[in-house]
C-alpha cells in the first residue's frame, strides 16, 4: 500500500518538485500552499504522514502542528524548514513532530521518515481500536 503525504510548503516550485520526485517513487502526495487549506484537508482525509514547513505567511507550521495533533494524535508530522534553530526543534517535538528536518532534505531519507511515520501511524490506531473494543467488552455484562 503506498504511502499518503500532505506537503504543506508556501514555496509553490519546491513542492511540485519534491511531490513530483516522491509520487515517482509510488507514494501518494497531496499537497497545498495554504496552511489553512492543510487544516481543511486533514479534517477530511488521513494522510500517513505530513511534511509541514516551519514558516509560512498566514499560519507558522508550529500552530498548524498543534492544531493538527489536538484533533488527529495519530497523525504523523515531519517539520521541515530552511531556518531551523535549536529552540524551534524542541518546541516543535514537544508539540509531537516525529521529526525536524532542515531544508534541503536528502530525498531518502524523508522516503524513509515517512514510511516510520505510516508504521508509527498504524500502531496508534490499532492501539485505539484494541482499547475501544476493550471499552464494549468492559461495558457489556457477557
Amino acid at each position: 500500500m503506498p504511502e499518503k503525504v500532505l506537503l504543506v510548503d508556501d514555496e509553490e516550485d519546491f513542492l511540485e518538485a519534491l511531490a513530483e520526485r516522491m509520487q515517482a517513487r509510488g507514494m501518494e502526495v497531496s499537497t497545498t500552499t495554504s496552511a489553512r487549506d492543510a487544516l481543511k484537508m486533514t479534517e477530511q482525509e488521513s494522510y500517513d504522514a505530513i511534511v509541514l514547513d516551519l514558516m509560512m505567511p498566514e499560519m507558522d507550521g508550529l500552530e498548524v502542528l498543534k492544531t493538527i495533533k489536538n484533533r488527529n494524535p495519530e497523525l504523523q508530522i515531519i517539520l521541515l524548514t530552511g531556518h531551523a534553530t535549536v529552540e524551534k526543534g524542541i518546541e516543535a517535538m514537544k508539540l509531537g513532530a516525529m521529526d525536524f528536518i532542515e531544508k534541503p532534505a536528502d530525498l531518502k531519507d524523508l522516503m524513509e521518515k515517512i514510511k516510520k511515520a505510516q508504521a508509527q501511524k498504524l500502531i496508534l490506531v490499532e492501539k485505539q481500536t484494541t482499547d475501544k473494543i476493550k471499552k464494549i467488552i468492559q461495558s457489556k455484562a457477557w
